[in-house]
């Protein structure tokens, strides 16, 4: 049955991407029993679709299971590129990593979770594995409140009826008082911190990417281990080099995005 009364939409490739979703962290392969239960589909149906993933490039058979293959990538490098974030974000992100010597990132707001799109890391010892596409819950973490702190009312209670698709079960789960007097916060300093709010050794401190209109289109951060770097640390030394991290990506982001388009002269 067609979940969407828009008679455009196609059901067939809503099940596709169904099944790419469907892999959990920490699970490379499933089963096609276990590929049916998780999409809610026939098993004959799934077993079609990673049937034609699978001679696409995007999924890979083997004894027995399913599991992804590099390619999917593909996929999510296509919106990366498109935005031309990576280029953009990527000399300054290398800079700030050589000034704090900690790994740093850049995320978007996708329903209640975080996405990372660029990323410079360095080798620490941190309980939670980052690569470009992880996905986070938002409220848990310091790029998410930047995020979150810029959307309008309506769009926060929209995005907060959403459950999170990260599989990353949260340490801290807040009331609604409390995510709103946060956001408030976040929304008068310029930028958010979290302190081993989404699992245990993980502290960051984050702040927001503007366009040229001011409106927030992204958040970077700055990632240590509790072990290593102490909050003090975060907020007097890394804080001030991450906000002029923030500014200098914000001005390449509107000085590219507000170019004169090249045009193609029509020849009659």
């Amino acid at each position: 049955m067609r979940r969407d009364g828009n008679p455009e939409f196609i059901e067939a490739l809503a099940r596709g991407l169904d099944v790419l979703r469907c892999f959990p962290p920490g699970r490379p392969a499933m089963t096609l029993s276990e590929v049916a239960t998780a999409t809610g589909l026939a098993r004959p149906t799934a077993r079609r679709i990673l049937i034609t993933l699978e001679q696409l490039g995007y999924v890979r058979g083997d004894n027995g299971g399913f599991s992804l293959t590099p390619r999917v990538l593909e996929l999510g490098m296509a919106y990366v590129g498109s935005m031309n974030l990576w280029e953009l974000a990527h000399p300054h992100l290398r800079d700030l990593v050589t000034r704090t010597g900690e790994s740093c990132s850049i995320a978007q707001l996708d329903g209640s979770d975080i996405v990372y799109v660029a990323r410079v890391a360095v080798p620490k010892l941190v309980t939670l594995a980052v690569t470009i596409g992880t996905r986070f819950p938002a409220l848990q973490t310091s790029l998410g409140k930047v995020l979150l702190a810029a959307l309008s009312p309506d769009e926060l209670d929209r995005v907060l009826a959403h459950p999170s698709r990260s599989g990353i079960p949260a340490r801290w789960e807040p009331g609604r008082d409390e995510i709103d007097a946060i956001l408030r916060e976040v929304r008068a300093q310029g930028w958010a911190a979290t302190d081993q709010q989404l699992a245990l050794g993980i502290r960051s401190v984050a702040a927001p990417i503007r366009d040229g209109d001011g409106k927030v289109v992204a958040a970077v951060n700055v990632n240590a281990h509790a072990a290593e770097t102490s909050m003090e640390t975060l907020m007097t030394r890394h804080l001030p080099m991450l906000l002029h991290t923030a500014g200098a990506i914000s001005a390449d982001w509107d000085a590219w995005y507000s170019r004169p388009l090249e045009t193609v002269p029509v020849v009659s």
